[in-house]
């Protein structure tokens, strides 16, 4: 990219070239612009997030402790302030990305309303989120870049040239809040080609990261619910094969598949798989089928058998019509599923487990890289588990094996708030702070991601300043709940005319009409309380 003053020499070369119909056109606010609108469609941000990507899949094969992060989004604001905390906090945006979530987008962005995560919200609406999302990241830079401007000509107009310089080598190196989205496409809303066709427009709006899951489209389920229902893999694939495709017809080369396998949870399928020989992945697929032998003599009316081996078996096939997977296979059927995304095209995998468990996720991981070496994981740190209660089970159960006295703990009890204080959740809490680098070291997990934080955050806070807003403490209740906190926080928003825009449209109206500027953010403006 340029630099500030590269820039402006290139506009003052072409302004050169132009009538006296240009007169009035600054080159260094034309650089401005250009510099505070970096990526100009959804195709520039999806080569350059899938580029960050793989160079960060790279470093995490060299060391499993360079792992990356997300949190979910359900609107371009919420992810926009995650990363301007991030950069506030840490000063970069390395290894952090976002995450959207087919179950936020359902509960919270579907025009039917709240709706379950079932496929049922509009399809379009994902690739509208992802939009919406990289409108508030690109703002994001031309709000702090617009900052960094002003800053400059006040330098400039007192005469500090050391100050102007360390400015504008801000601006040159300025970071983006444009990081990589990982985007749930779900089951892929129908067939292969429906697939494609919401792959392309999710990659058009600058999605580099497609996560698909090996659910039946019309029969999909959240992945911590009951009732799912997988596809055999043949049809799983081809809807791999559709986005990469996808990827491909819109040049980003390198764009990154995320394939998830339900089947840990999944005890039902609504087809028996197509297979032409023993062995091969259809008959594999069908070997997990619950299964009784029979004979013609013994057959009832419209009874569904498959032969294997010279037997004829019968599926058990519920009033549903789908047929039912025996006990115990959900893991072998993940190890699979996985192992045949990734010879598939795929790039990552996520396997949704009922609870965050390092050795049961690391004890497929290593079975995988049997067979694929460098596979690794995206995984969901879900507020659908319980993790307080989680992991006080699992040091419990760990101190009982050690032999250590756990007499003065009732497991049915441990969620109890009279053990917050107590040894036992201590460690369990030591377990959950150190859960993710623990593993990406042990377990293969190259990604973690919360799917549903903010929704939560929203509830809570919500209900923390209707409680006291409503009642004795009234205004106070805003006061010192919210704005003092921000103040003393640094939170940008509580200068919320500015986070909206207001001095961007300022600084433009300055650049089109001069000194006839009308600007909203004069003495007046009682921002400046801040």
């Amino acid at each position: 990219m340029s630099s500030y003053n590269e820039n402006i020499e290139q506009l003052a070369s072409l302004k050169a070239t132009q009538n006296q119909g240009w007169d009035a056109i600054s080159p260094e606010y034309a650089a401005r612009m250009r510099l505070q609108n970096q990526f100009k469609t959804g195709l520039d941000i999806a080569k350059y997030t899938a580029s960050i990507m793989r160079k960060d899949m790279e470093a995490y094969d060299k060391d499993p402790s360079q792992y990356t992060q997300s949190l979910g989004c359900w609107h371009g604001f919420i992810g926009q302030q995650k990363m301007i905390s991030i950069k506030k906090h840490f000063e970069n945006t390395d290894r952090r990305y976002l995450y959207l979530s087919g179950w936020m987008v359902a509960a919270l962005r579907s025009d039917f309303g709240p709706l379950p995560d079932q496929s049922m919200h509009e399809k379009t609406s994902v690739a509208g989120l992802i939009e919406e999302l990289y409108t508030f990241l690109r703002q994001a830079d031309a709000r702090e870049l617009g900052g960094l401007f002003r800053e400059l000509d006040g330098a400039r107009e007192a005469g500090d040239s050391a100050k102007a310089a360390e400015i504008q080598d801000k601006i040159d190196n300025h970071v983006t809040h444009v990081v990589p989205i990982i985007a749930d496409i779900d089951a892929g809303f129908g067939n292969a080609e429906a697939t494609y066709l919401l792959a392309k427009r999710m990659i058009e709006a600058g999605a580099c990261c497609i996560q698909i899951e090996n659910q039946v489209s019309d029969e999909k389920q959240c992945g911590h619910q009951d009732g799912k229902v997988t596809v055999p893999h043949e049809d799983f694939l081809a809807k791999i094969r559709a986005v990469r495709y996808a990827f491909l017809e819109l040049g980003v080369d390198d764009g990154v598949i995320v394939a998830r396998t339900d089947s840990l949870g999944a005890g039902l399928t609504k087809q028996i798989a197509y297979t032409t020989e023993p062995g091969d992945l259809g008959d594999q697929y069908n070997s997990f089928l619950d299964c009784e032998e029979v004979d013609v003599a013994n057959m009832a009316n419209g009874d569904v058998v498959i032969n294997r081996g010279g037997k004829l078996l019968r599926p058990k096939r519920l009033p549903s019509n789908l047929f039912q997977f025996r006990q115990g296979t959900g893991e072998d059927r993940c190890v699979l599923d996985c192992i045949t995304s990734l010879q598939n095209g795929a790039d990552l995998l996520w396997i949704e487990t009922e609870k965050p468990h390092v050795g049961q996720i690391g004890g497929m991981v290593n079975r995988i890289r049997e067979v694929v070496p460098n596979a690794k994981l995206v995984y969901n740190n879900s507020p659908s588990f319980n993790w307080t209660l989680n992991f006080r089970q699992q040091v419990f159960d760990a101190w009982s094996e050690e032999g250590k006295d756990v007499s003065g703990y009732e497991r049915a009890n441990l969620m109890s708030a009279e053990y917050d204080d107590s040894e036992l959740s201590a460690a369990a809490d030591e377990k959950i702070r150190t859960f993710q680098a623990d593993a990406a070291r042990e377990a293969g997990i190259f990604h973690h991601l919360i799917t549903l934080p903010t929704y939560h955050t929203a509830a809570l806070s919500t209900d923390n300043l209707a409680k006291e807003y409503f009642g004795e403490q009234g205004m106070l209740g805003y006061v010192k709940g919210v704005q003092r906190k921000e103040i003393r926080q640094g939170i940008a928003c509580v200068k919320h005319q500015n986070m909206a825009g207001s001095d961007i449209g300022d600084d433009h109206k300055e650049y089109f009409a001069g000194e006839a500027a009308l600007k909203a953010g004069g003495k007046d403006n009682t921002m400046n309380q801040f």
